[in-house]
């Protein structure tokens, strides 16, 4: 779908801010913080930003706030703006913490407050989600499908609302090969031919499981129940087309977006992998391991030497300030806008336009660490050594039965007949192999993925940013600037490492 735009730049961005109150959620997260923070720094005139967070009263989800969002490094150059003192000054008056859930209806909030919160709001802004790829399915369902059926509900009572943005993620469109566009998810739309997705029936299909669940004891009933559940949703997701609970319940809550929209003003972005924060505020910063941090955390622990992968696949990956500047944009975009027939939806992604490989992040993490060798707990040098890939599931698994699973199991055999004496190499062993396998599970698919994500609507918007003074490139989400290699082994690998592999 084709949208009007009309110039951009970043003085028009900042000025939309001004007076405004926005409510987000998903604000303790990565993206979270870096969208909390852009706010406030370039438009401290914004109004109020309300943050939904969990916590039992008003105190809690204040003092949640102040540790996991407000104190966090992220927010430095706000600090040495206001001042230790000053900043807190100028939270108090921007921030309001708000001890709620969207997996209730109201948001968990007390009638009076969700009256003068619905009075108030201009924007809101969902980004709270369970990204876990094998989440329990009715944990799943509760925030990422009924959330955004609460919030839509919520956002209906807000006599000034001037925007409904949903952060989702562009593998709702699955791990097919291919060009993914960007258009909305129908409801009812499998990714598998002659299979209807009804929501509805997938809640009552999950009730139904636990009622079934209730007979065992306390402590069986929950080990029990917290297995099934996850079953259930891989089994679910696969039924319809997609590889992992996480994506299938992100599309479920895109469908049900269409369908309670109405005449709200809506935008969907979708990022694919978001990485670190490549420029500002603080170059390298992340929270939460992503698909390919994972593998660098590993290697550099030494828990992996081969995985499943064809080094050359593209790997679509986003810096997060890059994400945080396309959702501020697409809001003064889209901003009042009357609802069209179908909600606009945005891909902040990079195959497309600026493809990397993964034998640039491979190589940049090799660079880096014979450059920055790693020491091992014994003061030791640790050497750098390369990895093994297997471009297919079956060469990976005859690998590992031959080099460490047959290995294994005559160590654990002669574990056993001297008493224990290798106990503690059998299960250093066993707990790496165990790991890589764990690792292939769950981001094989990813590894070998092959499809492209479409960014049009992207690229249209990106088309109309002036960028002609120092402030406009604050508001930078054109992935076409961005130097992979330099990307990878200047900012982001050292920031894996400061800030995750601790």
């Amino acid at each position: 779908m084709m949208y009007e735009y009309d110039s951009m730049d970043a003085a028009r961005i900042v000025a939309y801010f001004k007076g405004k109150s926005i409510l987000i959620t998903g604000s303790t997260g990565f993206l979270g913080k870096i969208l909390v923070e852009k706010i406030l720094r370039v438009q401290p005139d914004a109004n109020k930003i309300y943050l939904l967070v969990r916590g039992k009263d008003a105190s809690s989800a204040k003092q949640r706030v102040q540790e996991e969002v407000i104190g966090n490094e992220l927010f430095g150059k706000l600090r040495e703006k206001h001042g230790e003192d000053g900043m807190q000054q100028f939270m108090q008056e921007k921030i309001v913490a708000l001890p709620g859930d969207i997996i209730y209806d109201n948001l968990g909030l007390d009638a009076p407050t969700l009256e003068a919160l619905a009075k108030d709001i201009d924007i809101i802004v969902n980004i709270a989600a369970t990204t876990n790829f094998y989440e329990r399915y009715d944990v799943s369902l509760d925030v990422n499908v009924m959330g955004v059926k609460h919030l839509c509900h919520f956002a209906q009572q807000c006599a000034n609302l001037k925007m409904f943005m949903h952060v989702s993620t562009a593998y709702v469109c699955g791990d097919r090969d291919g060009l993914h566009l960007e258009k909305p998810i129908k409801p009812g739309e499998s990714l598998l031919e002659g299979k209807y997705l009804d929501v509805d029936a997938e809640l009552r299909l999950v009730r139904e499981a636990k009622k079934e669940l209730m007979d065992a004891s306390d402590d069986e009933h929950k080990k029990t129940e917290r297995k099934a559940m996850k079953e259930l949703g891989i089994q679910r997701a696969r039924h319809f087309g997609w590889s992992n609970t996480y994506i299938f319940t992100k599309a479920m809550g895109e469908m049900v977006l269409g369908q309670l929209q109405g005449d709200m003003p809506v935008v969907i972005m979708r990022p694919s992998i978001i990485t670190s924060v490549r420029e500002d505020p603080l170059p390298g910063w992340m929270q939460g391991t992503r698909t390919i941090d994972t593998l660098i955390i590993g290697y550099a622990k030494q828990n992996l030497s081969c995985f499943l992968g064809d080094l050359s696949v593209v790997v679509d990956v986003i810096p997060g300030d890059m994400v945080a500047n396309a959702m501020m944009a697409a809001i003064v975009a889209h901003s009042e806008e009357k609802a069209p027939e179908a909600v606009p939806v945005y891909h902040v992604t990079s195959s497309l336009l600026n493809p990397v490989a993964y034998s640039v992040l491979y190589e940049s993490a090799l660079r880096h660490f014979y450059e920055n060798p790693r020491v091992g707990k014994d003061g030791k040098v640790i050497p750098t050594r390369e990895m093994r890939f297997f471009p297919t599931i079956t060469q990976f698994h005859l690998y590992m039965m031959l080099t460490f699973k047959l290995p294994l199991e005559f160590l654990h055999l002669v574990n056993l007949l001297l008493c224990g004496l290798f106990a503690r190499l059998y299960n250093d062993l066993d707990c790496k192999y165990k790991f890589v396998m764990h690792l292939v599970d769950v981001y094989g698919r990813f590894a070998l993925f092959n499809g492209c994500f479409d960014d049009m609507n992207m690229e249209r918007l990106r088309l109309t940013m002036v960028m002609q003074t120092p402030e406009d490139q604050m508001f930078n989400f054109d992935p076409k600037t961005i130097d992979w290699d330099d990307y990878f082994t200047r900012i982001h690998i050292p920031g894996v490492l400061k800030y995750l592999c601790k």
